[in-house]
């Protein structure tokens, strides 16, 4: 590297064949000394407002010195006028109420249903998708029966009915 800029010599002979990195390092460095340009600029016209910004910084470190005593006890009477008087504590007591209300457990129950204790057979699955249909069936067989029934009824009406008829005649011929 040459005195006097040698890097900047180097980076425009290389010209488009700079990788992305270098160009990168190359942008930062640009970046400095621009940066290094407007600070040297800046602190011939900017004494006046160093000045102020260090007052400033004085008054903001004035501000955190300010003594808090909590857990001190001054014996010095200026000092115990700055003492902070005790936190009290808040109240929880409502806080921890509601909480133990609403975690508070489902009542156990008394009594125990054998059913819902003991061990189901294997095929109650099957027996309760079935149900319905034979809901349906045991109505079809209520009905089939109690028509047969009827129909056993009116045969022993009609037999009854011949019986007593043929009862009349042989008792009309025995006259």
């Amino acid at each position: 590297a040459a005195p006097g800029g040698g890097v900047e010599a180097e980076e425009v002979a290389a010209g488009p064949a700079l990788g992305r990195l270098e160009e990168e390092a190359r942008r930062r460095r640009e970046r400095l000394r621009a940066l290094r340009q407007r600070t040297l600029q800046n602190k011939d016209s900017g004494e006046r407002e160093n000045k102020q910004l260090r007052e400033d910084d004085e008054e903001e470190t004035v501000k955190h010195k300010e003594l808090k005593l909590r857990n001190y006890e001054p014996e010095d009477e200026e000092l115990k006028k700055r003492k902070v008087p005790q936190a009290k504590p808040a109240s929880v007591e409502d806080k921890v109420k509601d909480q133990l209300e609403a975690a508070k457990p489902e009542p156990i129950i008394d009594e125990v249903d054998l059913a819902n204790l003991a061990p189901r057979k294997p095929d109650w699955d099957l027996k309760r998708d079935v149900a319905k249909k034979l809901e349906k069936l045991e109505k079809r067989t209520q009905r089939a029966i109690a028509e047969l029934i009827r129909e056993r009824l009116k045969g022993q009406e009609e037999e009854l009915a011949s019986a007593v008829g043929s009862a009349k005649q042989e008792g009309s011929d025995s006259d």
